[in-house]
Order: structure tokens, then sequence, then C-alpha cells
């Protein structure tokens, strides 16, 4: 049987190269870990980020992870799941997660680039940067809820769930 990798032609260059330089033209520190992972922390309206960009050069993949400054509490992780499930059901792009060892909650998004050689930009980059922020800023109330230690009930949930309509 025929590995379905072995028709991939790999991209001709390093997406983490253009993330590289999306991240120093918003002169933010970062961590290039490796050739395949790249690691910067940002500073939200509500909280801090930690940005991760993982290269999986054989399936020509990004992975973007941005995960909040929380902790779900134990008291509040099955909780969680009904909550990731109103989040996701309307999101158009990437999901949220909470991984069970660490709880912490996770946007998560991959792009393919097979095929784009050097096609890779920094308004790609920079998109996929500003839309995930944006999404995690958008339900931070229900994420921190669910970091309190006191367990969250549904009416609160419910409310922080909702797109609020204008500024005070």
């Amino acid at each position: 049987m025929n590995d379905p990798f072995d028709n991939f032609e790999p991209c001709a260059i390093n997406p983490l190269d253009r993330v590289e330089d999306v991240l120093d033209s918003n002169s933010w520190v970062f961590n290039r870990v490796s050739d395949e992972e790249l690691i910067v922390q940002v500073k939200g309206k509500y909280c801090a980020y930690r940005l991760f960009f993982i290269w999986q050069d054989d399936m020509d993949a990004l992975q973007f992870c941005c995960q909040y400054d929380l902790h779900v509490t134990p008291g509040n992780f099955e909780r969680a799941a009904s909550v990731l499930m109103s989040i996701n059901e309307n999101l158009w792009m990437g999901h949220f997660d909470i991984p069970k060892d660490t709880r912490i909650p996770t946007f998560r998004k991959t792009s393919l680039f097979r095929g784009l050689d050097n096609a890779v930009s920094a308004g790609q980059i920079e998109d996929l940067v500003d839309i995930s922020l944006a999404q995690c800023e958008r339900f931070y109330t229900a994420f921190y809820l669910l970091s309190e230690v006191r367990v969250a009930n549904d009416q609160t949930l419910t409310l922080a769930l909702m797109d609020a309509k204008g500024e005070s």
C-alpha cells in the first residue's frame, strides 16, 4: 500500500521564517525553539497569551495554538465540555480545546501550505494571529469563570457566551 505522504511536495520555505518577520514587525520578543517550533507571549486586553507556531514539514502544515493564562479548575472541568461545544459549533475557523493534563484553554488552527512554494505571505500570518486573538478575547469571560474556584453556574456562563453589542 502506498504511503499517502509520498505524493507531498515539500513547501519551498519554512513558514516560521515568515512568522518571525511578522513578529519582528510588531516588536514582539519570541523564542525560536527549533526549525519546527516558535513561541511568543503577547498581552491581550484581558490577559497574556502564549502563541505557539509548530511547523510539520512532512505535511506542509502549520499548527497555531493560542493559550490563555488561565487554568480551568477541577470543579469546572466537566462544565467546560458544554461551554466548548457551544463555542466551537459557532466558529468558522479553528477550535477551542482544554487538554485534560494542563486544563489550559487553547485556541487551535492548522493551516496547510502544500503547493504554495514561496507564496506564504505576511498577510496570511497576520490574519491568523489577529483572528485567533480576537476569538480568544471574545470568549475570555467564559474561560475566566471556569478558572474560578467556585463552580460556574449555567446562567452566568450563558451570559458570558453572548456577544456584546456596542460599548459602555
